[in-house]
């Protein structure tokens, strides 16, 4: 379907837990509180938000978390909501602590694409910037992944100061993965971190590899703007929010783990879809299916953020459903 701005919605990303196992200090530093699984959608809620989804035009999720891999069913919910109408594609985003042992349930469930999250490869930064020792678990789970056949991606948050992205944008020189950067977002904890500006970046890789190149291909649903090197198994993407935003081409929103619909992430306002999934209806009724295309329809035009001026426009969707 489309929002009010012609914008065309097919794609969800499906946090299926708040839950994770490392303290990254720009997402869940030490000292936050998350949810717990008592809070969590089912596996059945889960599904009936992807039916209702797929049949609004929806064709790609993406499961994330926290850390989707702390929770037992993760591997279920991807084969199930591969098997819905409508759905083509179904991708998971990890920091990989556990994908070494879980690698091959995923490839069964039939998981279409793996985004393993890294900012550093040095093992003190890596300490530093998650509170875990577990950068060669994390290591170990992408060159097995990189084994395929399920593409492998690697998403670095470049920040000022504590990431170390050159070393992280040679595995894919080393691996047939993607390596893409992403600008901090000022939400949250990582207000108090400052963004590496993508097209500063560029032109630092421009400098070591004058030959870079933009790359057409299609990689994925996302909105990244990808460039291959020669003498590089994989391609360089750059994800940027902050200095290239992407708004008017936006073509996703957002399922939290507790069953609110979130049509932006930069807004705290969202739709809470669980009245809808644990009310009886008759047969042939679509109550969730019209709530959550109302919900979409009023996608803010853009990032808090990014212009201010459209918050206000923006808690019309907070007001839908009362």
């Amino acid at each position: 379907m489309k929002d009010h701005f012609g914008r065309k919605i097919e794609y969800l990303r499906i946090s299926i837990t708040e839950r994770c196992n490392l303290r990254c200090r720009y997402c869940m530093p030490e000292g936050s509180v998350c949810s717990g699984a008592e809070t969590e959608l089912t596996v059945d809620e889960i599904l009936k938000v992807g039916a209702a989804a797929a049949a609004l035009g929806i064709h790609s999720v993406k499961v994330t978390g926290g850390e989707p891999l702390v929770r037992k069913e993760c591997g279920e919910i991807i084969q199930k909501l591969k098997g819905l109408p409508g759905i083509e594609r179904v991708t998971l985003t990890t920091n990989g602590i556990f994908l070494p042992e879980q690698l091959g349930a995923l490839r069964a469930a039939g998981v279409d694409g793996i985004n393993i999250s890294l900012d550093t490869v040095d093992r003190k930064n890596y300490r530093h910037l998650t509170g875990m020792d577990g950068i060669d678990r994390v290591m170990a789970g992408i060159r097995m992944a990189a084994q395929g056949p399920v593409p492998v991606k690697i998403n670095c948050v470049s920040m000022k100061g504590d990431g170390d992205w050159q070393q992280v944008m040679l595995l894919a020189k080393e691996l047939p993965v993607d390596v893409r950067f992403i600008e901090m977002m000022p939400l949250g904890a990582g207000k108090g971190f400052e963004t590496e500006d993508h097209r500063e970046v560029l032109e630092k890789i421009r400098a070591i590899y004058p030959e870079v190149q933009p790359d057409e291909r299609i990689h994925g649903s996302g909105p990244a703007v990808y460039y291959r090197i020669p003498g590089f198994r994989g391609c360089i993407g750059f994800i940027s929010a902050v200095h290239g935003p992407f708004c008017k081409n936006c073509n996703r929103v957002r399922l939290t783990a507790d069953g609110f619909l979130k049509p932006c992430l930069c807004y705290d306002t969202a739709a809470d879809l669980k009245p809808f999934l644990r009310q009886e209806t008759e047969q042939g009724e679509k109550p969730l299916e019209k709530y959550m295309a109302e919900v979409i329809y009023h996608k803010p035009e853009a990032h808090c953020f990014e212009t201010p001026e459209k918050v206000t426009e923006s808690r019309k969707m907070a007001e839908i459903g009362g």
